[in-house]
């Protein structure tokens, strides 16, 4: 059977319009996948809010109590003894001026940086680059800190940051295929759980108005997020 006749038959066993307790959804998810390869499971939430309104900015970070499963590539620009303190700690790279100027080049081939305060007023030049990419260290969500060592161990473990984007959407990507399905409703519980909490004070209104689930290849599928 082919790769679209595999997801054509997935699909219709599950009803679009239908809304699904979340144990259900995960077990769908999980019967319904087409790929080969250990696909990661995403959340997406549609929120009542306007991201061009400042007191309406959804942002933060989460722990997942079982990891995300994704093996996070992370650049920790420090001097000193921190550079070897954070290659202790896992960081893939380390380092000052050598990275500054591979940024500066062009290279984003890395998925989360972690920066001291010192590092940042070099940093903050290369915006253009590294801000669409999500890639600039921000102090709100602790990668801004001289406490590199406990920074790197929070992010490898699986803290995710969140941003609401310009259609009022935040997505992630929360478990992997592979887990237990204990283990996904847990993470994804964690996650609505922190989007509820980032709730801002200018929002009138649903906050969340939807709450969607789908695998790297297969159909989305809505959950009852109320009953979380």
């Amino acid at each position: 059977m082919s790769h679209s006749n595999r997801y054509t038959n997935n699909f219709k066993t599950i009803d679009r319009d239908s809304v699904y307790l979340l144990d259900e959804a995960v077990k769908l998810i999980k019967s319904s996948s087409p790929a080969k390869f250990d696909e990661t499971i995403d959340i997406c939430i549609n929120l009542g809010v306007d991201p061009r309104h400042a007191d309406q900015i959804v942002r933060g970070t989460v722990s997942m109590p079982n990891g995300t499963g994704k093996d996070v590539s992370i650049l920790v620009l420090a001097k000193g003894d921190l550079v070897d303190k954070a290659k202790e700690a896992g960081a893939d790279f380390a380092g000052s001026d050598e990275f500054l100027e591979k940024i500066k080049s062009g290279w984003t081939a890395i998925d989360v940086i972690i920066a001291t305060p010192e590092m940042m007023p070099e940093l903050g030049k290369h915006g253009r680059v590294l801000g669409p990419r999500g890639l600039m260290p921000n102090p709100k969500t602790g990668t801004v800190t001289n406490d590199v060592e406990k920074a790197v161990k929070e992010v490898k473990s699986g803290k995710i940051e969140f941003k609401v984007e310009k259609n009022g959407i935040v997505h992630a990507g929360v478990a992997k295929m592979s887990f237990d399905e204990d283990k996904i409703s847990q993470n994804i519980s964690t996650f609505i759980n922190a989007i509820n909490k980032a709730r801002p004070s200018g929002v009138k209104g649903v906050y969340i108005k939807k709450v969607t689930l789908s695998s790297s290849m297969g159909p989305g599928v809505k959950i009852d997020y109320e009953k979380i």
